[in-house]
C-alpha cells in the first residue's frame, strides 16, 4: 500500500507486516479520497483501516492546526473506544508531526479545551461532550476535511441520532466521510445514505455472523444457580482472562462483589462508573491483576483487550445483535475463544432471537452440574416456521397482559409495539421510531382487562349507579 515511510516504520515497530482483509480493501479507496462504508466486526483491524490513510494525508499536506478547528473528526459511541482510537493514532503516527485530542464526558473539560485552543489536527470524540464544547464555542467544525463515524450501529442503539444530526449539520458539505459499522440494519443503512456521497462498500463478514474462531456453548440453568455455575466454569481448564456480561449496572456490581468474596479477582465496568474507575478496571484487567471483568453492554464494543479466553453471557442480551458484539471480545487476532451463554427459562425468547440472527442453533452443554431441561422446547434443530422441532406449535408460557396486539399502536405481551418486527397485526411504530425497552415495559402496572370493547372479567366493576348485590350489613 502507498503509505509514507514514516507510517511504514511505525507499523514495522509494531510488527505489522500484512494488512487484515478490511485494511486491504478499505485503505486504497480511502487514500484516493473516496467515501466508504465498512461493514466489519470488532477485532478486524478497522481502526487502522481509517487511521492510516488519515495520517498519510496529514503528513502529505502538513497544514497548520488552527485553534478550535480540527481537520479530522472521529466520532465514537463510548469513552473507552475513543481512548483506544486515540492510542492507535499516536502509535501509527509516532513519526509524524500532528496533534490530536480526545473529547469525552465523565472527566473535566479543561484539559480538552486547552488542547483545542492550541490547535489539533485530529479530534476523537463522543457526541455528548463534543456538542457541549460546540455550544460553548470551543469547537468549530467548518474546517473538517475527513469525518469518521465508528461503530455507527452502536451509536444509534445508544440513542445518539439527535446528537449526530446536530453534529453533521455543522460539517462542511465537501468532505470525505468514512462510515464503519458491525451490523447493517435498515436504520443504519438509512443513516449512511444521508451521510455519504457515492460510497465504496467493503465488507469482510456478514453482519449477523459470529467469529468462526469462537466456540459457542449454551448452558441451561436456573436464575438462582447462575453465580454458582459461573464460579464452577471459571475453575475449568484453560480459563484465563474472562469477560462476563450482565443486563444491569447493579447486577454487574453485585456479581463482581460476590466473585471477589469467592476469591476470584474481579471488577465491574459500566456507565455509572467514573472515567478514572473505568480506566483503572480496564488497566487491571489488561495487566492480569483481575481474572474477571464484569460489564454491561457499554463494554461489549470497542474494548480492545488481548488474550480474552472466555466471554460469559451471564444474562442473555435483549438485543440479539449485542450477542454478536459481546462474543466478539474473544477469538481475536487469529486465536481461539469460548463463549458461554447462561439461559434461564425466562430467557428462551431472547435465545430464539439470537439463534435467528446468527442462523444457527447454539450447542447445548449438558455436562455442567446445574443443568436443567428446557421446558418443552423439543429437539433443537432448524426452526422452519417457528415449530418446536416436532412439527407442532411451540408451547407458550405465561399469560399475556395489556391490550391485545390487533390494532395500530396497541401493545403485545412482550412490551413492544405491535408490528415493530412484523409480528403484530396492523400495528404501527411509535412516532419518532422510539420503542420502549423491556425493562421500561416491565415497570408499567399490568392491565388485566381486555381493552375497549372487550369482555369484562368476572368480578369486575359494576356499572355506574348500580346498587351493590352484597347483603346490607348495617351501618359501621
Amino acid at each position: 500500500m502507498q503509505l509514507s515511510d514514516a507510517i511504514q516504520e511505525a507499523l514495522a515497530a509494531e510488527n505489522y507486516h500484512t494488512p487484515t482483509p478490511i485494511q486491504g480493501q478499505a485503505i486504497p479507496h480511502l487514500l484516493e479520497g473516496s467515501d466508504l462504508i465498512g461493514c466489519a466486526q470488532t477485532g478486524t483491524g478497522k481502526t487502522a483501516a481509517f487511521a492510516l490513510p488519515i495520517l498519510n494525508k496529514l503528513e502529505q499536506k502538513r497544514r497548520r492546526a488552527d485553534a478550535c478547528a480540527p481537520q479530522v473528526l472521529v466520532l465514537s459511541p463510548t469513552r473507552e473506544l475513543a481512548t483506544q482510537i486515540s492510542d492507535s493514532f499516536r502509535t501509527y503516527g509516532r513519526h509524524i508531526k500532528f496533534r490530536s485530542t480526545t473529547i469525552f464526558g465523565g472527566v473535566g473539560q479543561n484539559p480538552q479545551v486547552r488542547a483545542l485552543k492550541r490547535g489539533v489536527h485530529v479530534a476523537i470524540a463522543t457526541p455528548g461532550r463534543l456538542i457541549d464544547l460546540m455550544e460553548q464555542g470551543y469547537v468549530d467544525l467548518s474546517q473538517v476535511t475527513t469525518f469518521v463515524l465508528d461503530e455507527a450501529d452502536r451509536m444509534l442503539d445508544m440513542g445518539f441520532m439527535p446528537a449526530l444530526k446536530t453534529i453533521v449539520n455543522e460539517l462542511p458539505e465537501k468532505r470525505q466521510t468514512v462510515f464503519f459499522t458491525a451490523t447493517m440494519p435498515p436504520k443504519v443503512a438509512q443513516l449512511a445514505e444521508g451521510l455519504l456521497n457515492n460510497p465504496v462498500r467493503v465488507e469482510v463478514a456478514p453482519e449477523s455472523s459470529t467469529s468462526e474462531r469462537v466456540e459457542q456453548r449454551l448452558m441451561y440453568v436456573k436464575q438462582g444457580d447462575k453465580q454458582a455455575l459461573l464460579e464452577h466454569s471459571l475453575q475449568g481448564e484453560g480459563v484465563g482472562r474472562t469477560l462476563v456480561f450482565t443486563k444491569t449496572k447493579h447486577g454487574a456490581d453485585r456479581l463482581a462483589k460476590d466473585l471477589n468474596t469467592a476469591g476470584i479477582r474481579s471488577d465491574a465496568i459500566h456507565g455509572n462508573k467514573t472515567q478514572n474507575k473505568r480506566n483503572r478496571a480496564l488497566e487491571n484487567f489488561r495487566n492480569g491483576r483481575l481474572q474477571v471483568l464484569v460489564a454491561t453492554d457499554v463494554a461489549a464494543r470497542g474494548i480492545d483487550v488481548d488474550d480474552v479466553t472466555h466471554v460469559v453471557n451471564f444474562d442473555l442480551p435483549i438485543d440479539p445483535e449485542s450477542y454478536v458484539h459481546r462474543i466478539g471480545r474473544t477469538g481475536r487476532a487469529g486465536k481461539e475463544g469460548i463463549a458461554l451463554s447462561f439461559c434461564d427459562f425466562s430467557e428462551h425468547g431472547a435465545l430464539r432471537a439470537i439463534e435467528r440472527l446468527i442462523r444457527m442453533s447454539i450447542v447445548v452443554d449438558v455436562e455442567h452440574p446445574f443443568h436443567v431441561e428446557p421446558r418443552s422446547r423439543g429437539p433443537r434443530g432448524p426452526r422452519n416456521g417457528g415449530g418446536n422441532g416436532n412439527g407442532g406449535p411451540r408451547r407458550k408460557y405465561g399469560k399475556p397482559y395489556g391490550r391485545p396486539a390487533n390494532g395500530g399502536g396497541k401493545r403485545n405481551h412482550s412490551g413492544n409495539a405491535a408490528g415493530e418486527h412484523g409480528e403484530g397485526h396492523g400495528g404501527s411504530k411509535r412516532a419518532g421510531g422510539y420503542t420502549p425497552t423491556t425493562s421500561e415495559s416491565a415497570d408499567r402496572p399490568k392491565s388485566y382487562g381486555q381493552g375497549r370493547g372487550g369482555a369484562k372479567r368476572p368480578g369486575g366493576k359494576r356499572p355506574y349507579g348500580a346498587k351493590s348485590k352484597r347483603p346490607n350489613r348495617g351501618e359501621r
